[in-house]
């Protein structure tokens, strides 16, 4: 055959240290039909500082594939909720093996076609708080390439046709395919007059989806007369690929000719007629009252085409259970973003009789409903039972429902075909599924009533149950319980749900409580954040004994603000905020960073030299503000307004010291007791919070750093000169109209300004 090669690449993406499934990145690719083999070519580089990570450390990188839905991945180990069925996906661990580079390949040999999803993650790491900007960070980004390889002009087989074949000595096998539309029960395949060598030495596979694999279904025309394969329950509207191999070491060329046929399963009796009408393959049947709807079957075949195919006459014998019920719709109810509702018509009570089961189909969007929770629920009417020992049994099922003819089975699996089962009783009326990231299309639900004897379960006579049955689409599970957030995210065009959870719970639902915080440890931590804002009262005091009133407000904001903001910010239940959380936020790093401003600009002592020294205070309130507002995380942002502070300090400081001709503040004590002592309490503070703090020890290092900060304000805030009755006039010497008086005092910066005597000088 002829092979097209296409080939998708994605934009690289900075991969995060796994905590939930919000913090994994996902990419979504498409693979077309009749593709042969499939490769994905996965890179992986380390960056720092915009250049190489040649520095970085070598953290393994988990990637995730499946098709038709996001993989629900669970690397943690932790526990589902109940009622909760886990997809299974396919798992791949990236090592490095350059200093800054690696690549994997990961191929897929006729690979179901349509959405595929890779999801890719970093390992947890301790969960180390650091400041935004202190130092370059690592960065691990992930590129995943897709090259698929596809055969065009694959020959379709046509239902009750016959194709003949020549495979010359260079060719080992020929590929067709034939579409099965809906209410197909069964498709047989045939190898018929087989020539050119001795027996028939000729393989038959055959695969739905996609070109069959050494695993698919086979059989071995040499040891089978007629050389015939069944596959029985097959997918709806799917095409199904047919393989005819040839045994190696075969000379000459071998002739065969291929025919398939399909059972309606409205007529079992009858095949397929060899033609349909296009809109055939949407056939449903017209009447959910009976049984025998009018079928595929009942329409005339068109008149054949002429072509070098020809009707065969294969008689298909009825099986037991071959004849297919009455597929009841629902209605689709959207109501917000992963937020479907089911309606059935004329329920959600459903009648289930003795004699047949029930079939309902629910059918989900592409791509638009995979990234939610498919939720299914039964509730049995005990009182319809009429004391009868009677079970429900539902087996949902994708794209073919699952109406075996064994009435005493109670399974929902077959040799191609697995679904999930529920049931419910007089015992246990009400039975619950989840299927996080379901596969998109047709999922159909087939109820059952079945007594229980004592020899097992057998057909329930005169006794139709009553169930109550709901099927809806949410984005998360319960809505990720009182301790997570249902997030929505987005990958391009693709948007998913995931819970991120919060007080030590884990899990899918965030229900997995090993690590979970308990109630006391939840109150004692919210107790330690709001109360060590306490520490913040003796600076006020101190700025309001001082005179410092401006300084005394901006504490007691910062107090204020501090306590309710980590009030609301906790992860648990033990929250309570009175005003919006980013208002909270904003005000609180606000406060904190003006607390810091005004304290600085305090110690510069500028009132001599300005006359309007609040003009700073403005200032930095504008500064602190705008900064915050780019952004409340950055370290520069907050830390430039600071150093500006710190900068105006030093150069008042350095021109009193040029001015006075000895160093300033001139006491010893002033440096050993309350400067020296605030710079270290206040660095220590700093380290903490840049180097120490993690999420897990975040309650007690951030009170500490609380406690560190208000002590600080307290050493560092100077004191000021108090103005006291003077016993003598002054003396005073007329010069240019102004005089300008210096407070001795107030150079010398003592603490207590009663404890000298008092000696102004006036220099004009």
């Amino acid at each position: 055959g002829l092979f097209v090669t296409d080939y998708f690449t994605r934009t690289p993406r900075k991969l995060s240290p796994f905590r939930s499934f919000a913090s994994i990145e996902l990419f979504h690719f498409h693979i077309p039909e009749d593709t042969v083999i499939a490769v994905w070519n996965l890179i992986t580089f380390k960056e720092q500082g915009g250049t190489f990570g040649d520095q970085c450390p070598d953290r393994s990188i988990t990637v995730y594939f499946r098709s038709g839905a996001p993989s629900v991945i669970n690397p943690l180990h932790t526990h589902f909720p109940r009622d909760t069925a886990v997809p299974g996906s396919f798992a791949l661990t990236l090592t490095w093996t350059l200093p800054n580079r690696t690549t994997g390949v990961f191929n897929v040999t006729s690979p179901l076609p349509g959405d595929w999803f890779l999801a890719a993650h970093l390992p947890k790491d301790e969960g180390k708080i650091s400041v935004k900007g202190l130092y370059e960070e690592c960065q691990y980004l992930f590129q995943p390439q897709l090259i698929v390889q596809r055969l065009v002009n694959i020959a379709v087989l046509y239902p009750g046709h016959v194709t003949e074949q020549s495979m010359a000595p260079h060719n080992r096998s020929c590929l067709y395919k034939v579409f099965v539309p809906s209410y197909t029960s069964r498709v047989l395949v045939e190898v018929l007059q087989c020539r050119g060598a001795e027996g028939c030495p000729l393989w038959l596979r055959v695969r739905a989806k996609a070109p069959p694999l050494h695993n698919s279904t086979v059989l071995d025309c040499r040891e089978h007369t007629p050389c015939q394969l069944t596959q029985d329950l097959p997918f709806w509207q799917h095409w199904y690929y047919v393989l005819v191999e040839k045994h190696p070491g075969v000379p000459g060329t071998v002739s065969f000719q291929v025919t398939v046929q399909l059972t309606d399963c409205s007529r079992p009796s009858l095949a397929r007629p060899p033609f349909l009408p296009s809109s055939a393959s949407m056939n449903m049947p017209h009447s959910f009252g009976s049984a025998g709807g009018l079928g595929l079957g009942d329409s005339p075949p068109p008149t054949s085409p002429n072509s070098t195919k020809h009707p065969v006459p294969v008689p298909v014998a009825p099986l037991a259970g071959e004849r297919c019920w009455p597929v009841r719709p629902t209605l689709r109810n959207e109501l917000d973003t992963f937020s479907v509702h089911f309606y059935i018509f004329f329920g959600p009570n459903v009648s289930v009789p003795p004699d047949r089961p029930a079939v309902f189909v629910i059918n989900l969007l592409p791509v638009l409903d995979s990234g939610g929770v498919l939720n299914l629920e039964l509730r049995l009417n005990v009182s319809s039972l009429c004391g009868e020992n009677v079970t429900v049994f539902g087996c949902l099922n994708h794209e073919v429902p699952l109406t075996s003819g064994d009435n005493a089975s109670v399974t929902c699996e077959t040799e191609s075909l697995a679904g999930f089962l529920l049931s419910v009783n007089a015992t246990a009326s009400l039975s619950r599924l989840r299927i996080p990231y379901p596969q998109t299309g047709s999922w159909y639900l087939s109820l059952r009533s079945l007594c229980a004897t004592e020899h097992g379960f057998e057909p329930c006579t005169n006794v139709t149950a009553e169930v109550y049955l709901r099927a809806y689409l949410s984005p998360c599970i319960n809505d990720c319980g009182i301790y997570g957030q249902c997030k929505l995210l987005r990958t391009n065009n693709y948007l998913y749900a995931a819970c991120e959870c919060k007080a030590g719970w884990n899990g899918w639902g965030c229900t997995d409580s090993a690590e979970a915080f308990s109630y006391g440890f939840q109150l004692l931590s919210t107790l330690l954040l709001c109360l060590s804002n306490v520490m913040f009262v003796p600076p006020v005091a101190i700025a309001v004994r001082s005179h410092y009133l401006m300084e005394a407000a901006v504490y007691i904001f910062t107090m204020f603000f501090s306590t309710f903001y980590h009030a609301c910010d906790q992860p648990g239940i033990v929250v309570f905020c009175i005003m919006d959380y980013d208002v909270l936020q904003f005000c609180d790093f606000l406060g904190s960073l003006m607390s810091v401003w005004v304290t600085v600009i305090a110690m510069a002592r500028l009132q001599p030299v300005v006359k309007q020294a609040s003009v700073l205070y403005l200032l930095g309130a504008m500064l602190l503000a705008m900064a915050l507002q780019m952004d409340r995380h950055g370290l520069w942002n907050l830390l430039g307004p600071s150093l500006f502070a710190l900068g105006i300090m030093a150069v008042a400081w350095t021109a009193r010291t040029i001015r006075r001709r000895h160093c300033y503040p001139p006491t010893w004590k002033r440096w050993v007791f309350y400067l020296c002592p605030g710079a270290l309490i206040a660095a220590a503070a700093v380290l903490l919070y840049a180097f120490v703090e993690t999420e897990e020890n975040y309650f007690y290092i951030h009170s500490i750093w609380h406690l560190l900060i208000a002590g600080s304000v307290g050493f560092l805030l100077p004191p000021r000169a108090k103005t006291s009755r003077r016993l003598g006039p002054l003396p005073r010497r007329k010069g240019c109209g102004y005089q300008l008086c210096v407070n001795e005092q107030e150079e010398l910066g003592l603490v207590d300004p009663a404890v000298a005597s008092i000696n102004s000088i006036c220099t004009s």
